[in-house]
């Protein structure tokens, strides 16, 4: 077979070809911009030009320490500086970053330390007591570098548990440190493990290329302008920031560090700092937007808000724009570095009552920019469905913004990419201008006397009341129709309403059969992130009593 003249004699070489990495992005907004902050932690101002060199300082350091080429290295870290710098200098060692969820309990912890294989754990001293624990129930015999970080900003008790603090062992490394180019972009740069509502938890194994060109996406989604003021709402351990540590410092912008969710904290750091962008899940933005009128006054104007996790109701939306935020609305998972779909907005929306906008607004929309492909397809035949907003499917993924795969579960890998796509495990719809909407998870569907009910379509409902504060609805086994829906309501504070209030509005709004028939009111429980724990209202639903309907 003979070579084409378009490849005879071109070769790939260093000259014309290098491994796409996000940690280039921190090297160039140190060379161009070495004085622009970078870092802000109370009283901390920390230029890029310092972040790289403490950046590089910190692979030094780790290679020292023995940590190399695909090691993992453990972090359990609040939104804090050495969380920006683990996401650079971790994979600058040739190491594979691997993010702690803070929240969770310390068997989960062992766990993800054991699967992980960690060799070393960034520790901060608020969470160093479960750390400690988990340390405990490990069933791996390899000992850990343990660092501890000390926070000025952390006020509890401060002990340590290891034999480096953070500061210490970052000055011990050399701040002209040749770093470690990935030699292939395929390359592991971080593991995140999902949720895990039942059995343990996956590890999704993320790559240079992925992280690379989700960081650039967002960039193209939000239209981000260079030196952004960011303010870490978000956690940096749920799907690495949405890559958002490598997106700040490809526009050179600003880190404004958080270490607790507080509306007054974060107003007050809005104002301080002028804030331009934030990320957060549904219940971050309903914090703000229900927090006292006082608290919100001399805000900067224009703060670009984005909201994943669930779809933003009217309300939210009405309150964001009454504050000058501008809501964008993305979709994804853990598997896919985060976002990676946005409900993209057209001009003509701006002119439609606020009602029409929320059902717009309320899509998880099309593709990011470097998205191969995104669509619904029927799970069995692998073909799309009709565009006609009715015809349910599976949302599945195509592209580069895919992980590599689930750590040490080939089975689970296989099944997830069956049919060279990556199922979501959402079920949608697709409308005729290529947007999707998300009726329901595959297992959430609740199906009475054979008809299918989409939970997600109910929650809708209970979220136009005006004292909805959070709404679920899970099937609840029923004698006669087999499943009926069980609607799980948390109220505003001061509110009122009885559980015959919500059931005369669903009927507004809904089919007979689609009315919830129990509705219970209280807290809700909530995931680590934010979301909202079925499995648990599932078990809650048994005793539920019904309401008159």
């Amino acid at each position: 077979m003979s070579i084409h003249m378009y490849d005879q004699d071109l070769p790939r070489n260093e000259a014309n070809f290098a491994p796409l990495t996000p940690l280039t992005f921190l090297e160039r907004s140190a060379e161009v911009y070495p004085d622009r902050l970078a870092i802000v932690h109370g009283p901390l101002r920390q230029t890029w030009a310092q972040t790289y060199a403490r950046c590089r300082q910190l692979a030094s350091a780790l290679r020292q320490a023995g940590i190399g080429k695909n090691d993992t290295v453990a972090v359990m870290l609040p939104n804090t500086p050495p969380m920006v710098e683990a996401h650079f200098g971790v994979p600058m060692a040739g190491a594979v970053l691997n993010t702690l969820n803070t929240r969770l309990d310390p068997e989960a912890i062992a766990f993800m330390l054991d699967h992980g294989e960690a060799k070393a754990v960034i520790v901060d001293p608020e969470f160093a007591g479960t750390l400690e624990k988990a340390l405990t129930l490990r069933q791996s015999t390899t000992p850990l570098l343990l660092i501890d970080v000390e926070d000025p900003l952390y006020t509890g008790e401060a002990r340590r548990i290891g034999s480096h603090t953070y500061e210490a062992f970052v000055a011990g490394g050399d701040a002209a440190f040749e770093w470690v180019w990935p030699a292939d972009e395929w390359d592991a740069i971080a593991l995140n493990y999902t949720s895990g509502t039942t059995g343990n938890p996956k590890g999704v194994v993320y790559h240079h290329r992925g992280a690379t060109i989700n960081a650039i996406s967002n960039i193209l989604e939000w239209d981000m302008p260079k030196h952004a003021v960011y303010l870490w709402t978000l956690p940096m351990f749920h799907c690495n920031g949405w890559c958002f540590p490598w997106t700040v410092a490809a526009r050179a912008g600003v880190n404004v560090c958080l270490r607790r969710i507080e509306a007054q904290t974060i107003f007050d750091l809005m104002r301080e700092h002028g804030v331009t962008h934030y990320c957060g899940a549904p219940i971050v933005q309903g914090l703000l937007v229900n927090a006292p009128a006082a608290m919100k006054e001399g805000l900067p104007s224009g703060v670009k808000a984005m909201v994943a996790g669930a779809a933003p109701p009217a309300a939210m939306i009405e309150g964001m724009e009454q504050m000058g935020f501008d809501l964008t609305h993305v979709y994804g998972l853990t598997e896919v570095y985060g976002p990676a779909t946005v409900c993209a907005k057209h001009e003509a929306w701006d002119a439609l009552d606020i009602g029409e906008r929320a059902r717009l607004n309320a899509r998880q929309g099309v593709r990011y920019h470097l998205q191969r492909a995104v669509q619904v397809l029927d799970p069995d035949t692998m073909r799309p469905v009709p565009w006609d907003g009715e015809t349910m499917g599976e949302i599945m993924f195509k592209g580069n913004i895919a992980m590599k795969g689930y750590l040490k579960n080939p089975k689970a890998t296989q099944e997830a990419f069956a049919g060279g796509w990556f199922h979501s495990g959402d079920l949608a719809v697709q409308y005729a201008d290529g947007y999707f909407k998300i009726k329901d998870r595959s297992k959430d569907i609740i199906i009475s006397g054979g008809e299918n009910i989409s939970s997600i379509e109910v929650e809708d409902v209970l979220y136009r009341h005006p004292d909805v504060l959070a709404a679920a609805v899970v099937a609840k086994p029923d004698p006669k129709w087999g499943e009926t829906p069980c609607a799980f309501v948390e109220l505003k504070l001061g509110a009122q309403t009885r559980p015959e209030d919500i059931v005369a509005h669903c009927k507004q709004h809904l089919a007979g059969f689609k009315v919830p028939r129990y509705v219970v009111f209280g807290e809700l429980p909530k995931t680590s992130t934010g979301k909202i724990q079925k499995f648990e209202l599932r078990k809650r639903a048994g005793s539920a009593q019904a309401i008159d309907v």
